[in-house]
């Protein structure tokens, strides 16, 4: 190697040996030097942006055959890029006088100083596609009315921006809205299904950071909308039931009223009316509608002493068990004694000697404590947990209660328990655990699972949800047997719960309220439970009104409501009379 090579190569060595130093110098300069920091700090701000959450659209909500009960709206979120709000009293002024904002609330938050920490500030959620126009309107005015101004305190509505969002909303206002639920403020279901079912609804929200760079802006990334719904109930159906309820508590005076209709074979709720019911676009006005202790939903929600519809458990279990046969005898003299509690008759009246049919039509309570002390206390509390009393039955709707049923081996259970439970006094239960516990006698002796919700539609796709059975307490023979004793029972005493042209089993209940000390109260609960067509049981039918003062007396009160509502279904069920339905099939 020459000399001329071994002195470039040195150079070269030198060169690139100075040049990291160099680096290391101009990076302490930048970070020391004032004007470079300024300088630095202005390109930034041309980059700056904020994170936004961008929300999915919220899952739609129909009734079974397509009725739109829960969709949505567009309206928008209104907020202020801090670095550009040139005059943040012109901004509230115009927030207050259109969008009703408080003038207070958005002043602080458009004087907030901007920083690395903060770019944005929300200043309105749920602002209407009109009240947007109305701003950006107002906002031309401006811009052309001082546009040659030079004061900078003058007028300006700089830095207001409009996110697009969605707002629920609710086609059928009160309809269905025990069953539905709201979505409030913040995006969250309540009650309901928009509760049950919040984060498929709702969807996944995706975090995007969004530049305040009018150059660097971009659109905002679509999003998988959330989970839609299709329900079990008809809305025809449920309307009719809700028209029904309300007249019929206006009619009997009651404090409440509800109506459940299941359809025995499959667990899909057909209807579920209730009072009181909500506007669920007027969600806000929920505490002035539902005052104390009142639930949203009382078919799911409101256990009580169900009174004498609770016999028809006592009854199946007694004949499934073997300890009594349609024509076993039993003499009623009145009364009975059980755990050294007496026990009498609704009328304090001795009927004689009567078959099971005759103490099923006659609802004596003496017999069916009779029958519960032949079934024994472990058979009868053990079938009791097999119908579901005292459990949940996991229907896809939020706010369920279980009820109660005390069992041997517990603290407060005594001997007289038996009696007393084997005609529905010292166990409470909701319309849908009572619905499901006795579908068994409709459905051949299994209880399906009972749901409001028959399939999802996600991504295009539908998925049905299936039904499926949850117990079957009891043989197809003794389901067979009973509801004929019920059909009969009901024609013999010539109910005011009977059909013209469908044959329909069932039993009323007048339950007795507890007090502090004891069954005191004048006031009660009356209801009915009934099923039909006998031959091929196509709805369960649960009638419940609260403190009715019109008669104390389920066959007064519930029987004749049961009737209505069963004409009105059969109709819109499309559902022939029995004689003509039996010939089509050739019977």
């Amino acid at each position: 190697m020459n000399r001329e090579n071994i002195w470039r190569y040195t150079f070269l060595g030198y060169v690139l040996s100075i040049i990291p130093i160099i680096i290391a110098v101009q990076l302490l300069r930048i970070q020391t030097d004032k004007e470079q920091i300024k300088y630095f700090n202005d390109k930034r701000d041309q980059f700056a942006g904020y994170f936004y959450t961008i929300k999915p659209a919220r899952g739609l909500i129909y009734d079974r055959y397509g009725h739109l009960l829960a969709g949505n709206e567009k309206v928008y979120e209104v907020g202020v890029e801090l670095r550009n709000v040139r005059n943040s009293e012109t901004i509230a002024m115009a927030m207050e006088m259109i969008i009703d904002a408080d003038y207070e609330e958005v002043l602080s938050a458009a004087n907030i100083e901007p920083s690395e920490n903060a770019v944005y500030a929300v200043l309105a959620n749920n602002v209407t596609q009109e009240q947007v126009d109305q701003l950006e309107i107002l906002n031309e005015q401006i811009k052309l009315t001082y546009a040659n101004s030079r004061d900078p305190k003058a007028p300006s509505l700089r830095g207001l921006i409009f996110h697009p969002l969605l707002r629920r909303t609710y086609p059928e206002n009160r309809t269905g809205s025990n069953i539905v639920g709201f979505v409030g403020h913040e995006g969250q279901g309540f009650y309901g299904v928009e509760a049950y079912y919040n984060e498929m609804l709702a969807g996944k929200s995706e975090v995007v950071w969004l530049s305040t760079d009018p150059n660097r802006v971009e659109g905002l990334p679509e999003i998988p909308a959330g989970v839609s719904l299709v329900l079990t109930i008809d809305r025809e159906i449920q309307i009719a039931m809700e028209k029904i309820v309300d007249r019929s508590m206006k009619k009997n005076g009651a404090e409440s009223a509800t109506i459940v209709i299941m359809d025995p074979k499959t667990g899909e709720i057909m209807a579920m009316a209730s009072t009181p019911r909500l506007n669920l676009n007027e969600y806000w006005r929920y505490a002035e509608i539902f005052t104390d202790s009142t639930p949203f939903n009382r078919a799911i929600s409101q256990a009580y002493e169900t009174g004498s519809v609770y016999k028809v458990l006592t009854l199946l279990t007694g004949l499934d068990t073997g300890a009594i046969e349609p024509e076993t005898e039993f003499i009623d003299t009145g009364m009975i004694e059980i755990g050294g509690t007496k026990i009498y008759n609704w009328n304090f009246g001795a009927w004689g000697p009567q078959d099971m049919t005759g103490c099923m039509q006659h609802s004596l309570n003496v017999c069916l404590a009779w029958i519960g002390q032949r079934i024994g206390a472990k058979d009868f509390y053990d079938y009791m947990g097999r119908f579901g009393i005292g459990k949940r039955t996991g229907i896809d709707m939020a706010g369920e209660a279980r009820g109660r049923l005390k069992v041997p081996g517990d603290d407060d259970w005594y001997e007289a328990d038996l009696g007393t439970n084997s005609f529905g006094q010292g166990v409470s239960s909701t319309p849908l655990q009572m619905v499901s516990a006795i579908s068994a006698a409709a459905n051949n002796g299994k209880i399906m699972a009972p749901h409001i919700v028959r399939s999802m539609i996600s991504s295009g796709h539908q998925h049905d949800i299936g039904n499926h059975v949850i117990a079957i307490p009891i043989s197809a023979e003794t389901a067979r047997i009973a509801t004929e004793m019920l059909a009969t029972s009901l024609e013999v005493e010539a109910s005011d719960a009977l059909v013209t042209g469908y044959r329909v089993a069932g039993k009323t209940g007048t339950g007795e309220i507890p007090t502090p000390y004891g069954y005191t109260s004048n006031l009660t609960n009356a209801s009915f439970v009934g099923w039909g067509p006998v031959d091929d049981p196509r709805f369960v039918v649960y009638v419940w009104l609260e403190k009715p003062t019109s008669s104390i007396w389920g066959s007064e009160v519930a029987a004749p409501i049961f009737a209505e509502v069963v004409e009105e279904l059969v109709v819109l069920m499309k559902l022939p009379p029995d004689d003509i339905r039996q010939s089509l099939l050739g019977q």
